[in-house]
Parts: C-alpha cells; structure tokens; sequence
C-alpha cells in the first residue's frame, strides 16, 4: 500500500506493515505476539542479531512484532521516520529527555505542565544538574527572552495543560535550531489529527496514548516519534536500559484505538466546542479557555498550527475552590476522574488532583486557578453532556 498517498483518516485504518505481521495467515486484525524471547535458526543468527547486522527479533524488550506495527503507526500518523512505544506517557517523556539531556544542560518548559512532567523536571533538576525554566513560549520573542546559555533543549505541551494556552511551535524551532538545540513536544491533547509537530519543525514528538490515541480508557502507554537517529539512540539506552517497554496487547489495544482516532476526535471537537460557548454564556463560569472560541486571545496562532480546538476546555468557575468542589459533587453523567481522551467525559479539579504535587505559586504563575475545572468532553450526545454540567452549574449558585 502506498501510504504517502493516502489521507491520515485512510492511513489510521490502515496502518503501515513493513514486515507483513499484520496480515499473517490473512487476518484483518493484527496478531498479539505474546512472547517473551525468540528462537534462532542457528548461533550464528543469534550473534548476527544480538551484533545489528541482521534483521529479526532477539528479545521482547528489544522489540517486538506487536509493538512494532504500532511504532510504525505512530510515526506514519505523525509524519515521523520512526516510532517508539513505551509502558507510559511518563515513561515516554523520561526516556526522551534522559537520552537528550546531560549534566549542566538547561530545559526551556512551555509554562504549564502536566503535573508529571513537573515532578520529573524537579528530580532532573535535583539529581542530575539539568535545570529548567518556565516560560510563556507564545512568539519567537519570547522564546528568545527565555533563552539562557546553556539551553538545549525546548519541551512544550500545547495546548498547555490544563489552562490551553498555545505555543508557537514554529517560532520555537527556528530559535531552538538556531541555537543548535532540540524541540519536543508533547501532542497529546491534539492528536495528529489536529496538529501536525513535526511539519512545523519539531525534532520529537511525545503522546501520553493513554489517552486519544487508545480512546477507551483502559490502558496505559506512550509514544515518540521523530527521525530514525533520535529514535535508534533512544531505543538503544533509555528504551532497553531503563526498560520501560508497553506490553503486546497493550500495543495492540491502541493500535485497534487509533483505527477510529480521527471520527472520535472531530466528534470530541465537535461537541467540547458547543460546551465552551455555552459556558462562557453561564453566569457562574467567570472565564473560558477553549482554542476554537472566536475570541481565544491567540486566534492567529491556533488558525496557525491547529486544525480543531480539540476535545478540552478549561473554565473558572465563580466562587473558588469551594464552588468547584460542590459543582464536581454534583455532577450525575460526567465522571469526576483524572485522563482525559476517552469516551467518557472526565471532570477533574487541577489544583487538588493533576497539578496538586506544584507548589501553590507556581501554580499561580501557570495561571492554574483554585476554581479551575478541566473537562475532557467525551462521545456522549452533547446535550446529555450540557445538561448534566448546568444543573451541577445551577446547584453550586
């Protein structure tokens, strides 16, 4: 199949299969490769293997066929060279950066943060000497003001979590290669689908496939994908060495995921847009953080880079922290639950939960309110959805 030919809808469905795996004995599904170890033709072949001078499998932390046809579906999804696949979106970004990073490096950092990420900047930080800066990366200006001497490396998430802020991916790569550095980024929230990392000049691209990528809520799992030297140095050390590799079916569950990614996630945009105009008309919703709002503060950028506003929307509710507490306690359809991406639509409270381990001021700094709520819209029919969140809005008065 030519894929390079093909829509990114066609290619989600039919994903590619370098080594034919996928259609052994001629089964529409891709096969689940439960196996630990694999079987030489002779010690040779072993030590062919083992040395890289032969093609095949050697051990399943190494690679796996499963595995496998889900890194190549996430690099041909992201227009990367190659993929890889790990036991976590944490395991994902850890690998990335221990790979790219060393002792007395500097980390420029989108100013908001999963809460994760933020652990793992302060251990590097604590550990090892990389340090890391926050910053409103929004123009080439700003990421040039940011800049410090020792940065090598750029990491953003965008939209930003949970306050869906934009990051000029473009400006940062022309700074960041200026400058002989790197660009990560982290897509999880837009999916290929929506924007496109590495086309405006990324060098790796990261998803938590926990979340749009599997769909459904039920496994864990990451990604990275990027050029074939970037992703050959990781797998061979922080992939193998550390060991943090997805498991066969767990790969084979996103890959069955991705398959509907692109109808779920017009369908997420489609409805998390309607729920962001309606509470911005609410009169116990102060603020709106929605990319796809005519009146996003950066429309330009957001007309820019993204393709959709995307499934989540942030919103301030009036009262604080109290109101938001008596408002999630009330809610009946939604989920009061951490992820997001799912079919379910998840309700959570930044500031007690996701970002509950960052200090209270810089959490002020990343514009992390104590009445903030993330809603991670799901597949319901979006009145269901909208009534549920009214009458929790209505009860919280």
């Amino acid at each position: 199949m030519k894929t390079g030919q093909k829509s990114l809808d066609t290619r989600l469905v039919h994903p590619p299969d370098s080594q034919g795996e996928g259609r052994l004995l001629g089964a529409v599904a891709p096969p689940v490769f439960l196996t630990s170890t694999f079987v030489f033709d002779s010690a040779e072949q072993g030590g062919a293997r083992f040395a890289g001078q032969e093609p095949g499998y050697v051990y399943s932390r190494l690679a796996n066929p499963t595995v496998g046809l889900l890194e190549q579906a996430v690099a041909d999804a992201e227009g990367a060279q190659s993929g890889l696949a790990f036991a976590s979106g944490m395991a994902a970004i850890s690998s990335v950066l221990v790979q790219l990073l060393r002792s007395g490096d500097h980390v420029l950092v989108s100013r908001g943060v999963y809460g994760g990420t933020f652990a793992l900047l302060e251990l590097l930080t604590e550990k090892f000497g990389i340090h890391h800066t926050f910053a409103h990366l929004t123009d080439e200006n700003a990421v040039l003001q940011a800049w410090q001497e020792q940065t090598r490396l750029i990491y953003v998430e965008t939209p930003v979590n949970p306050t869906m802020e934009l990051v000029d991916i473009a400006a940062c790569a022309r700074v960041a290669h200026e400058h002989g550095a790197l660009l990560v980024v982290d897509n999880t929230f837009a999916t290929p689908v929506l924007q496109r990392p590495l086309e405006l000049g990324a060098d790796v691209v990261i998803h938590s496939a926990t979340k749009y990528l599997g769909g459904h809520g039920d496994v864990i799992l990451g990604l990275a994908a990027g050029t074939t030297e970037w992703m050959s140095q990781i797998r061979l050390n922080a992939l193998k060495d550390f060991g943090g590799i997805t498991s066969p079916f767990d790969a084979w569950m996103v890959l069955r995921g991705m398959k509907t990614l692109a109808v779920r996630v017009r369908r997420h945009t489609e409805s998390a847009h309607e729920i962001a105009i309606r509470l911005q008309k609410h009169p116990q919703v102060a603020e709106v953080y929605y990319p796809g709002l005519p009146d996003f503060p950066q429309r330009a950028l957001y007309r820019q880079q993204m393709h959709g506003g995307g499934g989540m929307v942030s919103f301030v509710i009036r009262g604080g922290a109290e109101t938001g507490v008596q408002f999630m306690d009330r809610l009946e359809l939604c989920e009061r639950a951490v992820s997001l991406g799912e079919v379910h639509t998840l309700v959570e409270h930044p500031t007690s939960m996701t970002h509950a381990g960052v200090p209270p001021e810089i959490r002020e700094e990343m514009g992390i309110s104590a009445g903030l709520i993330r809603i991670s819209v799901g597949l319901e029919d979006v009145e269901d959805i909208w009534a549920d969140l009214e009458q929790a809005l209505k009860s919280s008065t």
